[in-house]
């Protein structure tokens, strides 16, 4: 009788500890689509991987979640070298830009009808020692690309550091990178003196501007060596404007935790939610977090473990920093018909 009785609790213990479980879960990510027509269809990430740094390759996802590699993991285009950043221009077309390497003077920027065929359009060499108030080194670090529908401009980042590293502090070169900035209209003529676009004192990389209703964003990796005195150091911010150019301000606390860089913004496919990715460095890992606001709060999302339990999302192995954009279903239809994707594992 006694056996049964601590039997019966057992179970009775084991019933409840896998409820608590159960409940205890966390929900999907917001922002997905269960009937109807998603507002945006499918995504693009282009990107570079762990063994073949700033080469092109393409993943694509039609959850803006779960990620499948195209081409078998091969490049998609041998002639781009870069910190893969796409986007859509003035007459429909996609501008990719690039460079052979921080120390090259040259930006090189490709153009494609679909994404699948790239052909060189410009290249173009700023004259770094122009830019007013600043003193750097001719360093030119991944360039990226923003189209302002409303000024009909394109404009032009990158980072450059103006304090060479040493042996004792090679910090020093990295927490003095400053955001630079070139406008132009076509991508073959720009304007003739580089600027700096933000207004603080403070290391930033991997900058990215985006417009959403009447605010202008930042989306920055603040660049200095977190500290006790600078904890903030080597993470995701946001900062916003009402114009082009800035001021930029009210920057945000970290959006991710430290040692993350390469930022990468999308909306979800209901259009109500925002999806940051951000690479934990050297190609470690792929952190996620959301918000409905660019202002937040934001959380971060389980995922990228490899275990299909906790994973809200997941990424093809390898891959790192690039940029990821929303296209249509029947440009994600093409992409695959012309590169082809992976397989589910048993498929």
């Amino acid at each position: 009788m006694i056996n049964r009785k601590l039997f019966g609790a057992t179970l009775l213990f084991v019933a409840l500890l896998f409820s608590g479980i159960a409940f205890g879960q966390q929900p999907d990510p917001p922002g997905q689509v269960k009937n109807g027509k998603p507002v945006h269809e499918a995504y693009l990430f282009a990107h570079m991987t762990h063994a073949d740094y700033g080469r092109l390759y393409y993943s694509v996802s039609l959850d803006g979640l779960h990620w499948k590699q195209l081409n078998s993991g091969k490049r998609v285009f041998e002639g781009y070298k870069g910190h893969p950043d796409i986007c859509k221009g003035h007459d429909g077309r996609y501008y990719i830009a690039g460079n052979e390497s921080d120390a090259s003077p040259d930006i090189n920027i490709w153009v494609s009808e679909d994404l699948v065929e790239w052909k060189k359009h410009s290249t173009y060499t700023p004259d770094l020692k122009k830019t007013p108030n600043y003193k750097p080194l001719q360093r030119i670090g991944a360039p990226k690309l923003y189209y302002d529908q409303p000024s009909a401009q394109y404009v032009m980042t990158w980072h450059t550091p103006h304090k060479e590293g040493t042996k004792k502090d090679p910090e020093r070169y990295w927490a003095s990178q400053r955001t630079l900035y070139v406008t132009s209209k076509d991508l073959v003529n720009f304007s003739d003196t580089p600027q700096k676009l933000l207004p603080w004192d403070m290391g930033t990389i991997d900058v990215s501007i985006r417009k959403i209703g009447e605010k202008y964003y930042t989306i920055i990796k603040d660049e200095a060596y977190p500290t006790l005195d600078w904890p903030t150091g080597k993470t995701i911010r946001i900062a916003s404007s009402d114009n082009l150019f800035g001021p930029y301000e009210h920057l945000s606390d970290p959006i991710s935790p430290n040692f993350r860089e390469a930022p990468m913004l999308i909306p979800s496919p209901d259009g109500k939610v925002w999806y940051l990715y951000y690479e934990q460095y050297p190609g470690v890992s792929y952190g996620l977090s959301v918000s409905s606001k660019l202002e937040g709060p934001w959380h971060q999302i389980s995922g990228y473990t490899f275990f299909a339990d906790w994973d809200k999302y997941s990424f093809p192995s390898k891959v790192r920093h690039g940029c990821m954009i929303t296209i249509s279903k029947a440009e994600y239809d093409k992409l695959v018909n012309a590169f082809g994707i992976e397989k589910e594992e048993g498929m």
